[in-house]
């Protein structure tokens, strides 16, 4: 077996301005299929580049904003247009760097250049309201603005779709962009930061700052001159950024955590049932907040369901994220093996019954590998089943009845996604009217969503607008009512 990765040298790797800049320091971008390859350097901002990026959107905005639709739309969809048309190529980057499979790492630029594609199009439908006033004589208009400068932190487990969901709805309703991705992903970020730059935008409109988060985080979030963020990541991280945004008046967008549910109903169809935990709980290592990590199955099917799903386990392929017929790849690096087996003895102690897997795998190559995992006999009120493991690692809540998996499914102070298999519509029906959840699938997995309906959560999983879709106007424009009365 071959597999190769592209070799990236990228210490002139932050775009401020319109420029690209060497930083204060680099990092190295270790490929977790093979700890021995590093995928290139990247740099690191200082607080004053990140000041620049800042100076230099805040400048680029009311430019780029009062530039002609057509244009806008016509640079959104390039930037779509060749993402999907170089997919190959940037997926095994992306896989290379962030650990999936490659259909999964492919499939995930596809969906970036379809975000940009929809928002391209979305630039032509920015319509307002034209009303009468109460007032005789008087016309009421109602119109939409860009927020401003928007600062775009994103996550390392989709690093290119959950930055685009981000970017293309903030450049299509005229807003200027600072993006700061993940430290563990960057040759992803500065391969669609080559693509947008490609596109001639006013100096400053889209810039890219690379670093952790206490100092190149902290140094946005905290800003006075930011008008919004948008951030994906921890509850914890979250916090920090509510916390900071909330004394400057600077709007935010969280999408978080979450604890998802898969209910197994008596009826369900039990290969249906399968698929759909393999694909909900262990595609991309479990390192999903849509994974359906809590598997809460009805006694009439319990025992069926759990040989099922154990036979079906043993069949999928870990290995590199490159070699052809793999299921699961590495995690992302070794911290957060070391917290996967962590979750594992947690689990153990708690009184967790190991069904399948629990192992640290060592293949052809030296990486973060490891076994899926599913406990059964667990109960709900565990901490492995309360708190967000981003792990291959399932458990199983055995429940008497529908009402029981409801409460079940609600008892989390998450809400993002819950699902149910089930072939009963009053039973489907009852489910979807009651969880907690901001998107609800029946007789799918838990992860995977389209990109042209809202997308977030409940409770502590989400905060703010919604994020895709036309609904994702509401965080990205403010409303303007402007009444006139002719001479």
């Amino acid at each position: 077996m071959t597999v190769q990765a592209q070799n990236i040298q990228a210490e002139k790797s932050l775009y401020i301005g319109g420029e690209w800049q060497s930083g204060i320091s680099t990092i190295a971008n270790i490929n977790p299929s093979d700890i021995t390859q590093h995928l290139g350097h990247f740099a690191q901002a200082s607080e004053s580049q990140v000041q620049d990026a800042i100076s230099a959107a805040k400048k680029a905005q009311p430019e780029w904003e009062k530039t002609p639709l057509e244009r806008k739309q016509a640079v959104l969809q390039a930037i779509g247009d060749e993402l999907i048309s170089r997919c190959d190529e940037l997926g095994r980057l992306l896989s290379s760097e962030e650990g999936k499979p490659f259909m999964e790492g492919r499939g995930e630029i596809y969906r970036a250049g379809q975000f940009f594609q929809y928002f391209a199009a979305e630039v032509l439908r920015q319509i307002g309201d034209s009303v009468d006033s109460v007032r005789p004589g008087v016309s009421v208009e109602v119109t939409r603005e860009a927020v401003g400068v928007i600062a775009v932190i994103s996550p390392w487990n989709f690093p290119t779709a959950t930055a685009a969901w981000k970017i293309a709805p903030a450049l299509a309703f005229g807003n200027s962009v600072i993006w700061k991705p993940a430290n563990l992903t960057p040759a992803s970020a500065v391969a669609l930061t080559e693509i947008i730059h490609r596109q001639g935008l006013p100096e400053g409109t889209f810039n890219l700052v690379l670093g952790n988060g206490s100092q190149v985080g902290n140094a946005l979030i905290n800003s006075t001159e930011i008008n919004g963020v948008s951030f994906t990541g921890s509850v914890d991280t979250g916090r920090k950024v509510a916390a900071a945004t909330a004394p400057n008046f600077v709007r935010c967008q969280l999408e978080m955590g979450s604890k998802n549910a898969l209910v197994i109903a008596d009826d369900a169809d039990l290969q249906i049932a399968v698929e759909a935990t393999i694909a909900g709980s262990f595609s991309g290592a479990g390192q999903k907040c849509t994974a359906s990590s809590r598997l809460v199955v009805m006694d009439g099917i319990h025992d069926a369901y759990v040989e099922a799903l154990i036979k079906r386990m043993s069949e999928l392929k870990v290995g590199h994220a490159l070699e052809d017929g793999i299921f699961m790849g590495p995690v992302v690096d070794g911290n957060q093996l070391d917290a996967n087996f962590g979750w594992m003895e947690n689990a153990r102690q708690s009184g967790a019954e190991l069904a399948f897997g629990g192992e640290r795998l060592n293949l052809e190559h030296d990486g973060y590998y490891m076994s899926p995992t599913l406990f059964i006999n667990t109960d709900n009120k565990w901490e492995v089943n309360q708190e967000e493991v981003f792990a291959p690692m399932a458990s199983v809540i055995r429940v008497s009845d529908l009402d029981e998996a409801i409460a079940t499914t609600n008892d989390t102070r998450f809400g993002l996604t819950g699902g149910i298999i089930t072939q009963s519509l009053r039973t489907s029906s009852l489910f979807k009217q009651q969880a907690q959840t901001g998107c609800v699938m029946v007789n799918l997995p838990t992860a995977g969503t389209d990109y042209h309906v809202p997308f977030g959560g409940r409770k502590e999983s989400s905060f703010g607008p919604r994020e895709q879709g036309q609904y994702a106007k509401e965080f990205y424009t403010v409303v303007k009512t402007a009444y006139q009365r002719p001479y």
